[in-house]
Parts: structure tokens; C-alpha cells; sequence
């Protein structure tokens, strides 16, 4: 880790360590994330979403594709269930927030970032993602300052929550992930070696319920804090650290998880390290 950047990477630490408890229920939304996306860095003081900005209420998918691709911030409320038919790009300065008790994003997902457009300091809460066509969430190309709190993923094609391509200072939080196998992947490949200096990314509360795997695979990532998380039923593993990642995972409870951590996984070579360990 570049000396720079621990101090920022402590202060992250430290915020999160005196929330020790196992995330068997969910709370109530906080005003702000903790751990890396609450980190002032690259020109971007935290994380805010669309605060700066006015906010609207969507009921269809072409207003959300709309509104999420303005230049301008937004916070966007999501009222009912949207049907959408692949991914729509979420650019900077947006919060993307359900409301009432059904909103809902079905058949497709969310894309934080183009590579033209950045998805720089976003928020993604109380949704839920069903049946995507691809991801559900894909935090890509350099997107920093990104909060996913408080959202339930369930049954996509591929990953319900990636954060890959350089996308770095990320906090995931109370999700609830379940029926599905990918669950959620930190870096892209094992030959995206563009990944190596970002990727620093923050997991706490989150419940991740008979998902087979990836909660989360980190490939390069370093580091990535992964604690008071609960685990149940995840047939193949719960975290992996590989291709040099760092991962520090602490607090998290695992019921009936036959392997609870991999350092290295499949074909991913050289494997992570794991520098310390206080799960249960």
C-alpha cells in the first residue's frame, strides 16, 4: 500500500471497527456510508450522491436511463417495479433511492460508469434487483466514491454486485444477497492487472443467504475490509483472496459455510494474503 494513502485507509479502519455485531437484522438506513467511500480522496470529499442536486421520482425505465445519464446531480427516487431490458449507465453525483415498500429493478441492472462518462460518487439504496440479464450492479471503469446500501439482489445472469476496472473507495452495505451463484466479484480478471492500485473496497452487514460463492472473490484489491457480515449455507466458499489481494476480514459469522475463506482460488495464481482473522 503506497504510503500516501494509509493514512486515509486507517481513519477507514477505525470508523468501522466499533460497529461489532453480526448482521443477522437489518437497521435503519444511515445518513452516510462508513469504511472506504467515506474516505476523502481523488478530489472527492466522501461520498454525497446526488445531494447537490434536485430530486425526482421515477415510475418507468426510460425516466431512471434518463435522469441516472444527466450531467447533473439528482437524487432519483424509484417508486413500484421497473422492467428493464439491459443496463442503464449511472453517471457521477446521482442517488438512486427505491421508495415505498415494492420498488424494484427486474431484467436488467445498473452500470456505475462508462468509458466515456464516470460514475464517480454514487449511491445505490433500498431497491431490490431481480432476473438481471447481466449484472445487476457493475461498478466499472474507474467509478470512485460509490455506497450500495440496504438493497436486496437475487438471481441475475452473472454477478449481482461487481466492482472491477480500477473502480476504487467503495462501500457495500446491509444487502441482502440470495438464490444465485456469482454473487460479487472485486476485480475483473486475472490478466486485468489495471486493477493493481485500486479496488479498495469496504463490506459490513451484509447477509449473504445460500449464494454459492464470491462474497467477495478479490483479485488485486488491497486493501479490502470485510467485516461483520453473515454467512449462511454458501455452498462452494465465502471470501477468496487472490492475484495479491489484501483482504482483512473481521467479525463475520458463518453458519454451515463448509469453507469459510480461500487464500487463492481455482486458477487465479499468485494467491492474496490475509493479514488477520476473528470470525466465527
Amino acid at each position: 500500500m503506497p504510503p500516501s494513502l494509509r493514512p486515509a485507509f486507517l481513519a477507514a479502519i477505525l470508523i468501522a471497527l466499533p460497529l461489532v455485531v453480526v448482521a443477522r437484522s437489518q437497521a435503519e438506513p444511515a445518513d452516510g456510508p462508513i469504511g472506504f467511500a467515506s474516505v476523502n480522496a481523488l478530489g472527492q470529499n466522501g461520498t454525497t450522491g446526488g445531494a447537490a442536486g434536485p430530486t425526482v421520482t421515477v415510475t418507468t425505465a426510460s425516466d431512471l436511463e434518463r435522469y441516472a445519464g444527466m450531467n447533473t446531480p439528482y437524487t432519483i427516487q424509484v417508486a413500484g417495479r421497473l422492467t428493464v431490458d439491459d443496463m442503464i449507465t449511472v453517471v457521477a453525483n446521482k442517488t438512486i433511492a427505491g421508495v415505498g415498500t415494492n420498488a424494484e429493478i427486474s431484467g436488467g441492472g445498473l452500470q456505475l460508469g462508462s468509458t466515456t462518462r464516470p460514475g464517480n460518487n454514487v449511491i445505490v439504496r433500498n431497491l431490490t434487483f431481480t432476473g438481471a440479464s447481466d449484472d445487476s450492479v457493475s461498478v466499472t471503469n474507474s467509478a470512485h466514491h460509490v455506497w450500495i446500501d440496504h438493497n436486496d439482489f437475487s438471481g441475475g445472469f452473472d454477478g449481482l454486485l461487481d466492482i472491477k476496472r480500477a473502480s476504487d473507495f467503495v462501500t457495500v452495505s446491509w444487502n441482502r444477497f440470495h438464490d444465485h451463484s456469482k454473487t460479487s466479484l472485486v476485480g475483473h480478471s486475472d490478466t486485468f492487472t489495471q486493477d493493481v492500485g485500486h479496488l479498495r473496497v469496504t463490506y459490513h452487514h451484509n447477509f449473504f443467504d445460500g449464494t454459492d460463492q464470491r462474497h467477495p472473490r478479490v483479485r488485486f484489491g488491497d486493501p479490502v475490509h470485510v467485516f461483520n457480515n453473515y454467512y449462511r449455507n454458501n455452498a462452494l466458499y465465502g471470501i477468496a483472496s487472490t492475484m495479491n489481494a489484501g483482504v482483512l476480514v473481521e467479525g463475520n459469522y458463518f453458519e454451515n459455510v463448509a469453507h469459510p475463506s480461500h487464500v487463492g482460488y481455482d486458477k487465479s495464481d499468485p494467491a492474496g494474503w490475509w493479514p488477520a482473522t476473528t470470525s466465527s
